[in-house]
């Protein structure tokens, strides 16, 4: 026999969240949410997955909602546990990726009495959520109304701005007063708003009249449609499409590896190479150097196509055009010229020389990071989606062709946490493989996201190991610091390997040492298996960072 919540404002959620066709929830251990968690894993509907660490949970479900492109919601107890949330909140406000966050709560009155796991839960997570509520204790008069009122508008501006929502819910004892039978909920009548868009002519009269049109599209998930449309841009040679890996575009006449072409730009080449009409779409841009650019170009007219945020980040934002960038090209490609301009000519010749240089370097290359990713981006099979680790393992992705492959990173503000739980929790709910490309100290950081035992026997780990954070010997200033400093504090060198934690949370292990093995073992890596598997690549004692600069020298030259 079923049992459920007898908390009246624990069934309205959960009859609400099935009226939104939220499915998904992500539960981590504890009393004060044991009335939700028992709740939900009784109603029929809902998919509950236990992640016992909060940090990794939000991770996780932020992988899922990622992949389902739907909310997710993510439920805790009272306390310090909430906090652990963060991180990912964070990462999910900038992303724009929707969770629906509730936290269990004392009640209101038991806070600031010193009462047990009782902190300031109430608008806790105010500067990267898209709204905080709070709900009423069933005790409260009103309270069952006022419920249905605030769930509703909660779960409704999650869909509509796509990003984390806090619902905090106190919760009197007893806490395990249990029903067999719930009562009738009211079908709900929903009333999420749509955006209407039409293109000012003014806009139009500026793309026919510019003679330099560039597109910087930054982190987005692929899209078809808009794949279609910059096609069409660029058939004629009538604009620059800049992208990056994780920009999930693909076509022969995009300039998918800006660092390779701008590295060694100077000021000169920024008046040769500048736009007068920037359009950028997406999210947040890898290269530091093509913002550097941008900068200090300082177009007559940029224009920033995205729902909701509309970043000045090149210092010369003119239009804010806040609508999918899918809408508004529909509407633009109705009224302009897609007549060839020379501006795009030019890149390609700059590009077509520095792909050369690039072909040129490959083949002196020894066993490194570079060598790793060269290899690793003509092996993985076509149909996988790959998750990169931040800082090094981006970074290198950038300089590499992974074909049509789907590829992610946790690039909202860029940090190293959560980058293994995030790629765990899209593949779980994704019928493709999942692989994730990660440095040493990003994985070790999130060991936790392998406590989960939904991880499907298909996800593949790539592990580069070179026993410390190498992108401090490749970035420009921590190498003025004392050199023990450095490799203390900084860049944090380590003996560790993974082995171990692989046979604790049952993955199968490989490790490799030079470049013969790594060939020969990538033959059989992404074979099925009945278990996941990690593939640890030790360049320690490499010089890894000296190489990646080699390269950038080498491409320096004419």
């Amino acid at each position: 026999m079923k049992k459920y919540s007898s908390k009246r404002s624990i069934q309205i959620l959960a009859h609400l969240l099935q009226q939104y066709g939220i499915e998904d929830v992500v539960i981590s251990p504890g009393s004060r949410n044991a009335p939700l968690a028992i709740h939900f894993s009784e109603v029929d509907g809902f998919n509950c997955f236990s992640i016992v660490d909060e940090r990794s949970a939000a991770f996780v479900a932020m992988g899922m909602a990622k992949s389902e492109k739907k909310p997710v919601a993510i439920t805790c107890t009272s306390g310090s546990a909430v906090v652990n949330y963060y991180p990912a909140i964070t990462e999910a406000f900038y992303q724009n990726i929707p969770l629906l966050v509730l936290t269990a709560d004392r009640p209101t009155d038991f806070v600031d009495i010193f009462d047990g796991q009782t902190i300031r839960q109430k608008d806790v997570f105010h500067q990267h959520s898209y709204g905080d509520f709070q709900l009423l204790e069933d005790s409260k008069e009103g309270a069952e109304d006022i419920n249905f009122d605030t769930i509703k508008k909660a779960i409704e501006l999650c869909f509509e701005k796509q990003g984390p929502v806090h619902i905090n819910i106190p919760l009197e004892e007893p806490l395990y007063e249990l029903v067999s039978e719930l009562p009738p909920f009211p079908t709900v009548e929903k009333t999420i708003r749509h955006k209407e868009y039409e293109i000012p002519s003014n806009l139009v009269a500026e793309w026919n009249t510019s003679q330099r049109i560039m597109l910087l599209v930054g982190t987005r998930d692929y899209s078809p449609e808009l794949e279609n449309q910059l096609t069409q841009l660029v058939k004629n040679h009538s604009v620059v499409v800049l992208s990056e890996v994780n920009s999930n575009l693909y076509h022969e006449k995009f300039f998918r590896h800006i660092d390779r072409y701008i590295f060694n730009f100077t000021e000169e080449d920024y008046k040769t190479y500048a736009p007068d009409l920037l359009i950028t779409v997406g999210q947040n841009v890898v290269s530091k150097k093509v913002k550097q650019f941008l900068r200090n170009a300082r177009p007559k007219q940029h224009w920033h196509l995205d729902e909701v945020w509309q970043p000045d980040t090149y210092f010369s934002l003119t239009e804010k055009i806040e609508v999918k960038p899918e809408v508004f090209f529909s509407k633009l490609l109705k009224y302009i010229n897609l007549e060839p301009r020379p501006y795009f000519n030019l890149w390609d010749v700059l590009r077509d020389k520095k792909d050369a240089k690039h072909e040129q370097f490959l083949n002196t290359v020894e066993f490194s990071d570079f060598y790793f990713f060269n290899k690793a981006s003509q092996t993985i099979p076509e149909n996988y989606n790959i998750h990169f680790a931040n800082s090094s393992a981006i970074r290198y992705a950038q300089l590499f062709d992974f074909g049509k492959r789907r590829m992610y990173c946790n690039r909202g503000t860029s940090g190293i946490d959560g980058s293994t739980s995030t790629a765990m929790g899209f593949a779980i709910k994704n019928a493709n493989p999942t692989l994730l490309i990660t440095g040493d100290l990003s994985f070790f950081y999130d060991i936790n996201g392998l406590w989960n035992q939904y991880i499907p026997p298909f996800v593949r780990i790539m592990i580069f190991n070179n026993g410390e954070g190498n992108i401090f010997k490749i970035i420009p200033g921590p190498g003025n610091a004392n050199p023990n400093t450095l490799d203390e504090f900084i860049a944090t060198k380590h003996r560790k390997t993974a082995e171990y934690l692989a046979k604790h949370f049952g993955f199968s292990y490989i490790k490799v040492e030079d470049e013969l093995t790594l060939d020969r073992v990538l033959e059989n890596f992404f074979k099925p298996d009945v278990l996941p598997k990690i593939l640890e690549v030790n360049t320690s004692g490499k010089n890894s960072a000296d190489i990646q600069k080699a390269y950038f020298n080498f491409m320096k030259e004419s």
